[in-house]
């Protein structure tokens, strides 16, 4: 059959062309960094040991071959799935903007001149190591420098010590002598030594990136839209980099990989048969519908016929190339019992995993990876995360098979639900029903003239709350107030209102006594709410005033006064509040749960309550049903016994935020070999000290206990022996917990000082578990310290049974090496100071416990609690199966949970147990006895998801052992061809190289042997946080035409930004702030992107490099009216008034802010009608050095005067009308005129040429860039994502300075003054559109919105053309339209037949919202829609498309404008002068260095939910 093919070959190749091709790179704006350094990053996010172990090992890396040597020296820090995931990290350059953002901090020092590396001594810097001595001498005086959450601090025993920050390049001379030289001192613990990154030298190259995908979509040519000029020749960079090994490997059946293996002589012929069958496959003739209506499954056998190490490449192939391939797909006969079998699979796809037909889903180890949501570096995380996970499973001798049994186990700590005892005598109670709302408030006393604080805008909003609910609640408060009995009601705020509720309750009721409070605090003034209360302010006279009103016979100092008899519950109040340990007042707790603090916010509780309240309806239901509950219950009884109620609430043990210990390493050390254990690494310490245990139990039964507790305290003072007595206490309450001790001194280690610690120690070493129980439960009681320091006899408090010979050598032996070892453990792994406790229960470490602070028996019970229900029961069940003695299966139960509850929390893992996989699916098995990866993927093969999954899949394959399962989900009974685009996924699991060790080109999404008679379009996928923009390419990327390219055509594409997303909210409000702006930059620079908070979600958007960045509300309105109240998610300290922000990550970066409006702003609103925005700030970027706009000392144009026009495009024709609309405005108008372009779809021509323009024509321009929102309906196709962008972002895409806007499409001319449209009244709408002309007769078959839909929706309205439009941009502001557009093209877009022209038909569909003022018919006439007759009176001229002639666009120009042709020439003569003297080099005065405008903005938006 070859030789056949190569024979008939010889007849047809004269007839070949030459093969076209399209490339596209995405490099970053940053210079390329340093391979060692970003292996760096890799290694700290591993532990920060792995990283001072790998800049030891690398002190000097100058030798070659460079990538080999790093790979080998971090092989001894890493395991080899991890060392493959460091090739994929490098090959991604996922740590390339980790490097540069140090880069960046340090330019902010910035650099000392001359100084390859430099040191920073509390804000001083310098690269003379002889100023060292002088700069720590006095580093006192300054203040210390903020570290961030990424710095590299190498580890250290003093905390005071001056902090020394080292910039420079791992691996050159000059960091090895600075490095030792501060390593040196922090071994003294002299300073506080961090690492940072600086490179004197940058490259002068790019960072290629990966982990993106690219679509070469097929354009309808029904209207053509392809530009006549010529492009220019000249050579592309990358054009030249097609080799001959890149073509897929199968045409049409025929291997060609393994036909050139097979026949090296036979290479050329084989290229040109390939080459033939290309072509002949290429010429896309269009298929039947009953050719498609199969094509999916058929594309499903095909791939299932391969064999299972081809078949992701198959699969790959097929759904990456499906246009040219479904020819040859049609002809594949389905299997029957892969049809069956697939049938079968998606009933269980849909009632197990919701999935219908034809959708997709990817699972590693259970965990879902959401296609649409998550990237490859999210992926990447996951990968490194499970990895981690099972090789610590490994490494604790647990077998492969039982490891995944294991990582299905959910121990991810649940969000508190715990609850207390609410029947004290303390709980004054009101509203009486199932509810049971409790509320602690602290009333504070006043002391002379200091403030004194209320906590009392809670009691007002619980009031209002349960008012609401009156009928199923119950509201009871806690007076935690001034228990002295020298403080009376006359003296004290809080005592007067305890005693003024006391007395009404005995003389009527405790719900009058609750509405007299409500009373008497809702007459302090609204200002002094929930704040400081001066002295100035009398609340005895508010108490006194409701009184007297409601008992005017009484005398008032009888009840507030020292005197009273209505003290009751004032000292018990107090006692219940500390007993329960709820946390900080004020707290509000629901059956007994404590609500969180952000619940608390009056906005928020009456929401939260009811939330609650419907919640516990349903429990309520489910046990009457039961019969659970009936009406001779008590109903607080019932939910005071439910098993989640403990008599305390600790918020350290409740506390989500948890730290735990690596127990994973398996070694023989222990801590009574001191010298070794000193020299082990924080991982093989833990080991050692987990070796070295005796544990104390209830019972010596012999089962698994599942609760470990190690309690570290100083044991010979009172506080260390008191945590030992109440975990003692507890233990012996319970079987599921096991004891140890660590002794963590508070002094030097001496005989003399640690009598308690050592009898401990001896006793558990000696004595036999019982024995050594009763006799440490002794030895923590005081009075026995307090003998044995009195000098009496150990052995007189020996227990029976006790061995006291064996005992008291162990006690007397001068060996107190554990005595050290512990000590180290506690300073260098527990990072405790000397003498702190702490608790570690499960490997959690709870603590350092505060000076006083209580953990008691009950907190020991609530830890334990705790652990049964998240992890311990699970996991010991698990490790039953293993069949293990008790203690090592007990040890193994305290790993394991380490190990599996210090994972990032995620959601729950799924069990996949599909039935039938033995036709339908791909099977790949992973290698025996290894760790691997449980990957399951559920794909349609000819959809997009199958072009993104399978290079993954298969780069997957390549990195770690997976065991594999590809389940095929096929659509039947298609009507349309599946897939219309030809995809690549960018993706490479190794860094590539050249033979002399330079990166190999790329890596670069490769299109080859494309058909040539195509219209494409391109576009890139990127992740969220990714603002990407063409910079360099002769062609236009939107008309991509093969027949007319000399062969390749190159697309370069640069990284311009990362993306930083944020919400914002008022916090009196609780609603975003509308308007409210902020600005990022760094301390030289404050202002170098800004932003606008949308009302939706507050969601706001900006845009900045890698590195640390200063965000501040904006000077002007934003911070006269608003402070900064809090912020989550920044990396600043919560007290900061600035918030320091740290891009350091291809992922995304969202955070939250909350303001508060000033006191004295309180009335003001943003967006007033009065607002004048000062351009100072904000908007200097309209006109700071853009050319063709006023010098910055020039008077500033009133905006009233500037004529504000919106335009979009894409692709060389649309950029040709563009210009051509310009200059047809230009020529009507004495006003100045500003442009503002969406910069997303700009070529790098239009971007080149529109300075000069600028110049030439005197207007000003702006260009607008920013990323749809990741929540907000996506389009895929370019020409609908263009037309929203369009209509949804109208409110943030412009200053608040801009009062109108105008849109004019691309595609008009313009014939008179457009001042006269700006200054139209609107009539009180927010925008005026032009109704679709109706004087065409001939067209009535083609006006769509005469029938149907549009008809009975208008209801005799006119619908409007999107072409032309004016937005008076105050009053869409103020009337929330743009979230109003929003939200109903949320809804709408989900159907895909709904919106076809979504830019036109979104606003007419909601003109019933959002009215729509029509503008007079001569503002846009439209050939196909409006009569000749009527064509003298038209102001502008658009170039509709038409229906029934389908007429070429520039034909149509020349035809129906005559003034068209001769701006058409104009611009080309503008255009060519321009070329001449950029050839010249005389246009560096119209280029930005950066390639980017200081006009340029990035503003935010919205969507309504």
């Amino acid at each position: 059959m070859l030789c056949a093919a190569l024979l008939a070959l010889g007849s047809v190749q004269c007839f070949s062309r030459d093969s076209k091709a399209v490339t596209t790179t995405l490099t970053t704006k940053w210079p390329s960094t340093p391979l060692l350094l970003e292996a760096s990053e890799f290694l700290a996010e591993e532990s920060q040991d792995k990283f001072w172990d790998f800049v030891e090992a690398n002190q000097n890396i100058e030798s070659d071959p460079y990538y080999d040597l790093i790979l080998k020296r971090a092989s001894v820090l890493l395991s080899p799935v991890q060392l493959n995931l460091l090739k994929l990290a490098l090959s991604l350059r996922a740590y390339s903007s980790t490097v540069h953002s140090f880069q960046q901090i340090a330019s902010n020092e910035p650099p000392p001149p001359g100084c390859k590396a430099f040191f920073n001594i509390h804000g001083q810097t310098s690269c003379d190591t002889e100023r060292l001595k002088v700069m720590l001498d006095n580093a006192v005086e300054r203040p210390k420098p903020y570290l961030f959450k990424g710095d590299h601090k190498f580890p250290s025993a003093n905390p005071d010590a001056p902090v020394v920050i080292l910039y420079a390049e791992l691996g050159t001379k000059e960091f090895t002598r600075f490095h030792q030289l501060m390593l040196a001192k922090a071994n003294k613990d002299l300073i506080t030594y961090v690492l940072r990154h600086f490179l004197s030298n940058p490259s002068k190259g790019r960072v290629h990136l990966s982990g993106y995908g690219v679509e070469l979509a097929i354009k309808n040519q029904e209207y053509k839209a392809k530009d006549d000029t010529q492009v220019q020749a000249g050579a592309d960079v990358n054009a030249t980099v097609i080799g001959e090994n890149d073509p897929v490997d199968e045409v049409q059946g025929f291997l060609f990989g393994k036909l050139k293996t097979i026949y090296p002589e036979l290479k050329e012929q084989l290229k040109e048969l390939r080459k033939h069958l290309i072509e002949s496959t290429n010429e896309m003739a269009p298929l039947k519908v009953w050719q498609m209506q199969d094509l999916s499954f058929q594309t499903a056998a095909r791939i299932l016929a391969a064999p299972s190490v081809d078949a992701l490449n198959v699969m790959r192939d097929l759904s990456q190339n499906f246009p040219t391939k479904a020819r040859s797909i049609t002809k594949t006969v389905v299997n029957s019992e892969i049809r069956k079998e697939i049938e079968e699979n998606q009933k269980h796809f849909k009632g197990t995993l919701g999935l219908q037909p034809g959708d997709s889903a990817l699972f590693i180890n259970g965990l879902h990876i959401d296609l649409d949501v998550q990237d490859i570096f999210s992926v990447f995380d996951v990968l490194r995360n499970e990895a981690r996970v099972m090789e610590g499973l490994r490494s604790l001798l647990i077998d492969t098979p039982y490891i995944h049994d294991i990582l299905k186990l959910n121990v991810q700590p649940s969000d508190s639900d715990y609850a207390v005892d609410i029947r004290n005598p303390a709980v004054n109670v009101s509203y009486v029903f199932f509810f049971f709302v409790c509320l602690f408030c602290f009333l504070g006393e006043r002391i002379e003239n200091k403030p004194f604080f209320f906590s009392f805008s809670i009691i007002v909003c619980l009031s209002l709350v349960i008012s609401v609910f009156l009928s199923v609640c119950r509201i009871g408060v806690v007076f935690v107030v001034n228990d002295s009995d020298e403080v009376d009601g006359m003296q004290d705020a809080g005592v007067a209102l305890l005693r003024a509720f006391n007395y009404i309750s005995d003389d009527v009721d405790s719900q009058m006594s609750f509405d007299a409070i409500i009373s008497m605090l809702n007459r302090v003034p609204s200002g002094v709410s929930c704040a400081i209360l001066t002295p100035s302010f009398n609340f005895f006279s508010i108490s006194q005033g409701v009184l007297e009103k409601r008992y005017p016979y009484v005398e008032i100092s009888s009840i507030l006064g020292p005197d009273s008899a209505y003290d009751n519950n004032r000292k018990e109040g107090k006692a219940y509040y500390e007993q329960t340990g709820v946390g900080p007042l004020p707290v509000v707790l629901y059956n007994g749960m404590p609500l969180q603090r952000e619940q608390l916010d009056p906005d928020e509780l009456e929401t939260v309550v009811m939330h609650k309240i419907l919640e516990t309806t349903s429990f309520f239901q489910r046990t009457v049903y039961l019969g659970e509950l009936n009406s001779d219950h008590d109903v607080v009884d019932f939910i005071m016994n439910q098993p989640n109620v403990v008599p305390r609430i600790n918020s350290r043990v409740l506390s989500t935020n948890r730290n735990y210990l690596d127990l994973s390493a398996t070694n023989n050390h222990f801590i009574d070999e001191y010298a070794r254990f000193l020299f082990l690494d924080t991982k093989d310490k833990n080991a050692a000290v987990a070796n070295s245990f005796n544990y104390m139990t209830k019972k010596d039964d012999g089962i698994i206990r599942p609760v470990t507790f190690w309690v570290v305290g100083d044991f010979d003072q009172p506080s260390g022996r008191q945590l030992l007595y109440d975990a003692i206490r507890h233990m012996k309450t319970s079987n599921n917990v096991r004891l140890g001790v660590i002794n963590n001194p508070s002094e030097n280690t001496s005989n003399e000082k640690s009598l308690i610690a050592r009898a401990i120690w001896a006793a558990m070493q000696t004595q036999t578990a019982n024995n050594a129980k009763n006799f440490i439960t002794k030895m923590a009681k005081e009075e026995t310290a307090q003998a044995l320091y009195g000098g009496s006899d150990i052995a007189e408090f020996a227990v029976g049974g006790m061995d006291v010979p064996l005992f008291k050598s162990a006690y007397e032996s001068p060996n107190v090496n554990f005595l050290l070892a512990h000590s180290a453990y506690c300073r260098d792994v527990l990072k405790l100071q000397k003498g702190q406790r702490a608790v570690i229960s499960n490997g959690r470490i709870i603590g350092p416990l505060e000076e006083g602070e209580v953990f008691n028996q009950d907190d020991f019970l609530l830890l334990e609690s705790i652990i049964l229900k998240t992890s311990g029961e699970r996991i010991k069940a698990k490790i039953q199966q293993l069949g293990m003695v008790e203690d090592r299966a007990s040890d193994l139960v305290m790993k394991v949970d380490a190990l599996l509850s210090s994972q990032p929390k995620g959601e729950a893992r799924i069990e996949h147990t599909f039935a039938e996989d033995r036709y339908s699916a791909v099977k790949i098995r992973p290698k025996e006895e290894e760790v691997y990866f449980d990957v399951v993927a559920v794909v349609d093969p000819v959809t997009r998801d199958a072009q993104k999954l399978a290079p993954l899949l298969l780069v997957l394959k390549q990195l770690v052992n997976v065991n594999l399962r590809v389940f095929m989900n096929c659509q039947s009974k298609l009507s349309d061809l599946p897939l219309k685009s030809f995809y690549r996924y960018v993706l490479e699991p190794e860094v590539s190289f050249m033979a002399d060790s330079s990166f190999a080109p790329g890596p670069m999404a490769k299109f080859l042997d494309m058909p040539q008679s195509l219209l494409f379009t391109l576009n890139l996928n990127t992740p969220e946080s990714w603002m990407v923009e063409s910079v360099h390419t002769r062609y236009d990327l939107d008309n991509i035409y093969l027949e007319e390219v000399d062969s390749v055509v190159a697309a370069e594409y640069e990284l311009e930004y990362l993306l930083l997303e944020g919400h914002c909210f008022d916090v009196t409000t609780g609603q975003p702030p509308r308007g409210l702006q902020f600005t990022l930059g760094s301390a030289s620079d404050p202002v170098i992107v800004d932003t606008i908070v949308m009302a939706n979600l507050g969601y706001f958007q900006l845009k900045a490099n890698p590195g640390a960045w200063i965000l501040r509300l904006r000077k002007g309105r934003s911070d006269d009216i608003y402070k900064i109240y809090s912020h989550d998610g920044t990396d600043s300290p919560a007290e900061a008034d600035d918030l320091i922000v740290v891009l350091n990550n291809f992922k995304s970066k969202i955070i939250k802010v909350k303001v508060q409006k000033k006191p004295d702003m309180m009335k003001e609103e943003l967006l007033s009608d009065d607002t004048h925005e000062n351009d100072s700030g904000f908007w200097t970027s309209i006109t700071r050095g853009l050319t063709g706009g006023s010098k910055p000392e020039e008077p500033k144009q009133e905006k009233d005067d500037v004529i504000n026009i919106f335009s979009v495009a894409s692709g060389h024709l649309y950029e040709r009308f563009l210009r051509i609309m310009m200059l047809s405005v230009l020529k009507h108008t004495k006003t100045p005129v500003k442009f503002w372009f969406l910069k997303n779809y700009l070529s790098p021509t239009f971007k080149e040429f529109i300075p000069y323009m600028a110049e030439k024509y005197g207007f000003q321009y702006e260009l607008v860039q920013y990323k749809w929102p990741r929540w907000l309906h996506q389009q895929t196709e370019k020409q609908r994502i263009i037309w929203g962008y369009k209509i949804l972002f109208l409110d943030v895409l412009f200053p608040l300075a801009v009062d109108k806007i105008l849109f004019v499409d691309a595609d008009q001319i313009v014939r008179t003054d457009l001042k006269e449209l700006r200054d139209f009244d609107l009539e009180g709408a927010p925008y005026g559109y032009t109704p679709f002309c109706e004087s065409r007769r001939e067209m009535d078959g083609y006006r769509f919105w005469k029938s149907g839909y549009w008809a009975s929706h208008l209801a005799g309205r006119k619908y409007h053309i999107s072409a032309l439009y004016v937005v008076d941009l105050k009053k869409f502001r103020k009337i929330a339209a743009g979230d109003r557009l929003r939200g109903q093209y949320q809804g709408l877009s989900q159907d895909p037949n709904s919106l076809s022209n979504l830019d036109q038909d979104l606003p007419n569909n909601m003109i019933h919202q959002v009215p729509i003022k029509s503008l007079p018919q001569e503002w846009l006439w439209c050939e196909t829609w409006c009569d000749d007759a009527s064509k003298k009176k038209a102001k502008t001229i658009d170039l509709c498309n038409n229906p029934q002639t389908k007429e070429p666009k520039l034909q149509a120009a020349v035809r129906i404008v005559a003034e068209w042709s001769d701006y058409d020439q104009e611009i080309k003569r503008i255009y060519n002068n321009f070329l001449e003297e950029k050839e010249r080099g005389t246009t560096d005065s119209y280029q930005q260095t950066d390639k980017k405008h200081p006009g340029e903005t990035n503003l935010s938006f919205s969507f309504l939910c």
